[in-house]
């Protein structure tokens, strides 16, 4: 390669950086690519989701300080770089019929609106290739779904001086990818693979709710190997000690299971400006040696 390679990250809040591709980013950073997290919102009204830390006044009252300093340390953890948009967590309403969004959150934003500091950013950073989520928002919480609006946009819009003429200079991204790390597939496999060794498996609600929603199944195009990065991923992750149980389903998969059955992320790939060939296990094939 004679030009750095980039890789952006659009993330919704602190701690999706960790359980959505955080494996794939600590290995292209070992491969010396640049990589940079773009943090939409503050996750200033996330829940405390680790019982051990529940009832804490102190974290429910400083919650946003709390996970900014959570994500300094996943930072550091990954050996990424990391950005914040600046807008404000919309939280994921709850009841029927749904309350409505607060006012000013980020997923009541203009949407055009929302992508110029996105776009500000892809023009300065300079990505060859953008991961952000599906129009689903990879489960439909408000700010995940405003997280992909704003991601198109900025994608094609960043390379277009008639678009934003104060953000930079244009620059145009190559390949844009959806996070599809929670995929049927995988959890299949793994489930299977525990119940086979006489172990508890944790999906086994989530596979009967798989059922529930009927959701169109995601076209899988790329499949990185990371596993020697799972144990990265899964620090960076207890580093949001606020929004796991590091004794919780997440970590219930024996680690050699992992990277025995399933030693990939997956990715959708969304928009290629460039020629590749499917599938794929690299999310710079087609621009490595362009």
């Amino acid at each position: 390669m004679t030009e750095q390679l980039r890789l952006m990250a659009v993330h919704a809040h602190p701690d999706d950086e960790s359980s959505k591709g955080a494996a794939t980013m600590a290995k292209y950073v070992s491969e010396g690519v640049d990589v940079l997290v773009v943090t939409c919102t503050g996750g200033e009204r996330g829940s405390i989701l680790n019982p051990k830390l529940q009832g804490d006044p102190y974290i429910e009252e400083h919650i946003h300080e709390v996970r900014k300093k959570e994500m300094d340390e996943a930072r550091e953890i990954l050996g990424i770089k990391q950005e914040w948009l600046g807008f404000v967590d919309s939280g994921l309403p709850e009841g029927d019929p749904l309350p409505p969004l607060p006012d000013g959150c980020f997923a009541l934003q203009d949407v055009e609106a929302a992508a110029e500091p996105l776009v500000k950013l892809i023009r300065e950073f300079k990505p060859q290739v953008i991961t952000t989520y599906d129009e689903n928002g990879g489960y439909p919480h408000p700010d995940h779904i405003m997280t992909h609006k704003i991601s198109m946009v900025a994608f094609e819009a960043a390379g277009d001086p008639e678009r934003y003429p104060d953000a930079g200079e244009p620059w145009q991204p190559q390949k844009l990818y959806y996070n599809q790390g929670f995929n049927r597939p995988r959890t299949v496999a793994l489930h299977e693979a525990l119940l086979e060794r006489g172990l508890e498996s944790p999906y086994g609600e989530w596979l009967e709710r798989w059922k529930e929603f009927e959701r169109r199944e995601r076209t899988l195009t790329t499949y990185v190997p990371c596993a020697d990065f799972f144990e990265i991923r899964d620090k960076a992750l207890i580093a949001h000690a606020t929004q796991i149980d590091p004794d919780g389903g997440w970590f219930r998969v024996p680690m050699d299971i992992q990277k025995e059955v399933w030693p990939t992320e997956e990715y959708e790939l969304a928009k290629s400006l460039v020629d590749t060939s499917l599938p794929e296990d690299d999310l710079f094939a087609g621009i490595r040696n362009n």
